[in-house]
């Protein structure tokens, strides 16, 4: 890869007064040797996948083994059409599209892992949720995904992805930050911009735990990710307005990954922190699995 950094990717694609989405394809392609229209298809396969997701989670009665999970995509949906909301329809539109791709996770169902099955919904929700009223077309929509992908490379390389090794913050935490990059790219923003909305993003998730109840992706995974894809939105307003971040990103993603070190492993989803131990987390933990349970302890390893 030609970058590393969140900043060598910006220099890039402002040398070559192209998007962060075209970089990532010309790597994709370099890398690979691939040629483009095998990678363009295959993005376009994930899309369709995403898509599937999403409108399963509207428009089906979905529901997780545990019973912890599902409806409230369609709850969310409802009460949109109602027409009365605080936060805003378009708003709505990709927090209720980051929770039907989630619940359709929690009910095993197909998703694409972006960066995680437990991050799943954010991306998703961000790109189906906007594309519309961005008067984003599907080859633009494909694009979101490969400006998402070159951030969460960076990323992935530079810190976590993974709950178990960084805690929330390094999956809804760069999921969000994913989204935020691509919303600004599709929203006509700059490559600079682009990487302001990143840290912005990541720094309010900046500590977050990964403290799966009864050892489960869906609670409190389902709403971290409509929060997330709520984070997303924000972050891409505030650097479209022009607003920066003091500490730049690639900062930020050091800062999680220093974070993440310094985390205890019982907020590690473990499952022996945080709302996992709650008097109702263990309530659920002991319906789910009996008294004996099968939470996996502080290094990650199922009881004996």
């Amino acid at each position: 890869m030609k970058f590393s950094t969140i900043e060598e990717l910006v220099q890039l694609a402002e040398m070559q007064d192209r998007g962060l989405s075209e970089i990532m394809i010309e790597e994709e392609a370099l890398v690979t040797e691939v040629p483009r229209e095998q990678i363009m298809k295959k993005m376009q396969q994930h899309l369709d996948t995403m898509e599937q997701a999403v409108q399963r989670g509207l428009t089906e009665e979905i529901k997780s083994r545990s019973g912890l999970t599902g409806g409230d995509a369609r709850k969310l949906e409802s009460y949109l059409k109602r027409g009365s909301t605080v936060s805003g329809s378009r708003f709505l539109r990709a927090v209720s599209r980051a929770i039907a791709t989630n619940e359709v996770n929690a009910a095993m169902g197909t998703i694409v892992a972006t960066p995680t099955a437990g991050a799943s919904g954010v991306i998703p929700g961000c790109l189906f949720g906007l594309a519309e009223e961005l008067g984003a077309d599907r080859e633009k929509m494909v694009r979101f995904l490969f400006t998402s992908g070159a951030i969460g490379y960076v990323i992935a390389n530079r810190s976590f992805i993974s709950g178990a090794a960084g805690g929330c913050q390094a999956e809804v935490g760069s999921a969000s930050a994913m989204a935020a990059g691509a919303i600004v790219e599709m929203a006509g923003g700059s490559p600079r911009q682009s990487a302001h909305a990143v840290a912005i993003a990541l720094k309010n998730t900046l500590g977050l735990v990964c403290d799966p109840v009864a050892g489960l992706v869906e609670v409190p995974c389902v709403m971290r990710n409509a929060m997330g894809a709520a984070n997303a939105i924000v972050a891409a307003d505030l650097a479209l307005a022009g607003i920066e971040s003091v500490i730049p990103a690639d900062e930020v993603i050091s800062a999680m990954y220093r974070i993440g070190q310094a985390m205890p492993g019982t907020l590690k989803e473990t499952a022996l922190g945080g709302l996992a131990t709650t008097p109702t987390g263990e309530k659920h933990r002991q319906r789910l699995f009996g008294s004996s349970g099968e939470r996996i302890d502080e290094k990650g390893e199922m009881p004996k």
